[in-house]
């Protein structure tokens, strides 16, 4: 096992705003939520959070606006200790996700990019050195997280969530990437140029996604564990472990955060995903983001 080397996250960092409610509405339609919360999120945040918890020495770049979201976006973090010197503050607001939760713990999320827009190639330049892994999402603008790789001198993980365009060249430097289901169908999509996506099973996916070059891929199934690739070995797929689940906002992100926290300090892939499937468990146990990640490793 190597030392512990820092994690540096790239990324979003939002205010989200999250509505309980019985059922999701449909299209026009209005319901009556239960309650709302502000919390802190954004899935950059989110991913430093969890990596800081996952044991890593970890630090965060990012922006956030003039105003008193930034705060609240930042406050777990600087809690957790997570380093912040590298945040820039913007005119455009704070980055806020409007975020609505059933009983049944499913959601839907809309994201106002607000100060995370201006984290382009000129932001993260000027950010400098980027220390240790590399963690990336796609709630960024494609030139920020194409110099952000360009600058990497370690693993970059790639969760390209939301997929946005990226340049092949750029997709392939994945290593691991590491997305949902749904997220690997369009990345295939865009390496193979094709008009619509797959709806192909997922180990097929994952083998087509390896034959375009990549070096590592983690396909997140949510209750059905996850698939892990590396080039040169067998898939192996991981199962998770079973809860009840009572809200799973954040928990992809906490599974990003965790896989390279462990990576850090030295676990094979196969060994970092089975640590954050255990890890992003605990995290649907409870409602929120950053507030349901686990402060002590102890359970896991």
């Amino acid at each position: 096992m190597t030392d512990n080397i820092q994690v540096t996250i790239v990324g979003s960092s939002n205010v989200d705003i999250t509505a309980l409610m019985n059922r999701l509405p449909g299209p026009g339609e209005t319901v009556l939520a239960d309650s709302y919360q502000l919390s802190p999120g954004g899935k950059g945040a989110n991913q430093a959070l969890a990596a800081q918890l996952a044991g890593a020495r970890t630090e965060f770049i990012g922006a956030v606006g003039e105003d008193s979201h930034a705060k609240i976006a930042l406050g777990q973090l600087e809690e957790a200790g997570v380093k912040l010197d590298r945040v820039s503050t913007s005119r455009q607001p704070t980055g806020v996700a409007i975020i609505q939760v059933d009983s049944g713990a499913e959601n839907s999320i809309a994201v106002v990019s607000g100060a995370n827009s201006t984290v382009t190639a000129e932001v993260v330049n000027a950010a400098g050195t980027l220390h240790g892994i590399v963690v990336l999402q796609g709630e960024i603008p494609a030139s920020g997280i194409k110099t952000a790789m360009d600058l990497a001198t370690d693993k970059v993980v790639l969760n390209l969530a939301p997929v946005i365009e990226l340049d092949r060249d750029y997709l392939l430097k994945a290593n691991p990437l590491v997305v949902n289901e749904h997220e690997a169908a369009l990345i295939l999509q865009q390496l193979d140029g094709s008009e619509t996506m797959s709806t192909e099973a997922e180990p097929v996916i994952a083998e087509k996604l390896m034959a375009h070059g990549l070096a590592s891929l983690v396909i997140t199934l949510g209750a059905n564990g996850c698939l892990v690739v590396e080039q040169g070995t067998e898939m192996q797929q991981l199962s998770a472990v079973k809860v009840k689940a009572m809200d799973t906002t954040g928990a992809g992100d906490a599974f990003t955060g965790a896989v390279a926290a462990r990576l850090a300090h030295g676990d094979t892939l196969a060994q970092a995903a089975d640590f954050a499937g255990k890890f992003a468990a605990l995290t649907v146990q409870a409602h929120g983001a950053q507030a349901s990640y686990p402060r002590s490793l102890d359970a896991l």
